[in-house]
């Protein structure tokens, strides 16, 4: 026997479908992705050996990557990513909760959770969602990493579409800048929903120097979003690696 009333039914069978997967384009057509990956950064003290912390990591096969904090001389960073969110409530957690990381000290303020995502004009939304952020994170060239949070102005979000991408755009110059100088290379992710303090969105820069990572956040004080529509940034953790898992075998494409 069928429950409910026929209209109500009814409106369940015609409700429209929500498309939550990531966009693209590829020769004109939009492409479209239903796939991101998540990352998590937490920190740590009381780890005055690191090379504990590393055999936990490798032997429960960990995807990610652990800091040595510079200013803290017994401070250490986690890294861990997934596509798939139960990655960090099973795996992870096991490896929290046992030797040596319960006889660490965590900090909480460095709690950092976000998702890869697509703007809308990307070729490959493969490589730009879950090749290239892996690539980047654990490439044995980069060695220094800034890893903070960001809150943007909600007026941000009611000024016209041009004009924000217009903003964004000087931003995206700057890094491109960088980039192509081999000087620094950015992860972004959004955390709208994932963090505690209503951040919304979490920056890594990477690179084989720290001053490049110093240098480009300096440049960003003077851009239009930094200096008018942004509410919040930081606090920043600065870490070498002590470790990286290995890439994937997978390379990024052209």
């Amino acid at each position: 026997m069928s429950n409910g009333h026929p209209h109500e039914r009814q409106a369940e069978t015609e409700a429209p479908q929500l498309d939550l997967s990531e966009k693209g384009t590829r020769q004109g057509k939009q492409i479209s992705l239903d796939n991101r990956l998540f990352m998590q950064f937490m920190a740590f003290g009381g780890c005055a050996d690191s090379q504990a912390a590393i055999d936990a990591l490798e032997a429960a096969d960990i995807e990610g990557v652990l800091y040595l904090d510079v200013t803290d001389a017994q401070g250490i960073g986690l890294l861990v990513m997934s596509e798939d969110p139960d990655y960090f409530v099973t795996a992870v957690r096991d490896v929290l909760n046992a030797e040596p990381f319960t006889s660490y000290t965590h900090k909480p303020e460095f709690n950092m959770l976000g998702r890869t995502y697509s703007i809308g004009y990307e070729r490959d939304l493969e490589d730009t969602l879950l090749i290239k952020p892996r690539m980047k994170t654990r490439d044995p060239q980069f060695q220094w990493a800034v890893w903070y949070p960001l809150q943007r102005a909600k007026m941000f979000q009611t000024l016209p579409e041009a004009k924000q991408r217009q903003i964004l755009a000087e931003h995206g110059t700057l890094g491109k800048r960088y980039g192509y100088a081999g000087l620094a290379s950015d992860i972004r992710l959004a955390c709208h929903g994932l963090d505690k303090h209503d951040n919304d969105f979490v920056i890594g820069l990477l690179g084989p120097n720290l001053f490049p990572l110093s240098a480009i956040v300096q440049e960003m004080r003077k851009t239009e979003q930094t200096s008018q529509y942004l509410d919040s940034l930081g606090p920043f953790f600065v870490g070498k690696v002590a470790w990286q898992s290995p890439q994937p075998e997978v390379e990024p494409h052209d």
